[in-house]
């Protein structure tokens, strides 16, 4: 009982494992596709304010533009740390979350075991009990 029980202990250990590197792979892979947006409309706006300031002969609106972008970049830096820190506190959620969940699992294995051990050593009890009688 105790090798099928570190069996299934280390079954849901891969498991878990797995799972982790799966719930990691969906988080690189969705902040990798978000900073690619980002950087497109980066990108994007950037080369808007470029040609607009090459229209823009007079210094004062170049200035201006110069301080949409700085304002739009500084957006951009805080939409993305929000993000991060949005998938970061999903991803803490989602493991405390598997992780309660194994643990109510070994929970009831251990209890389904004890509960089988406990069966067996009354059955071995009145094995010995009945052995004596017939002695």
């Amino acid at each position: 009982h105790e090798r099928e029980h570190d069996r299934e202990i280390s079954e849901l250990a891969a498991k878990h494992s797995e799972e982790m590197e799966q719930l990691r792979a969906e988080l690189k892979e969705e902040q990798r596709h978000l900073l690619d947006e980002l950087r497109q409309q980066m990108e994007a706006t950037h080369r808007a304010e470029h040609e607009q300031a090459q229209l823009q002969s007079q210094t004062l609106h170049s200035l201006e533009l110069e301080a949409l972008r700085l304002t739009l970049n500084n957006m951009h830096t805080s939409q993305l740390e929000l993000t991060q820190s949005n998938l970061r506190k999903e991803k803490e959620t989602a493991l405390m979350e598997l992780r309660d969940m194994l643990n109510d699992k070994r929970a009831q294995e251990v209890a389904i075991l004890q509960s089988r051990h406990q069966l067996e050593w009354e059955k071995i009890k009145e094995q010995c009990l009945k052995e004596k009688e017939d002695l």
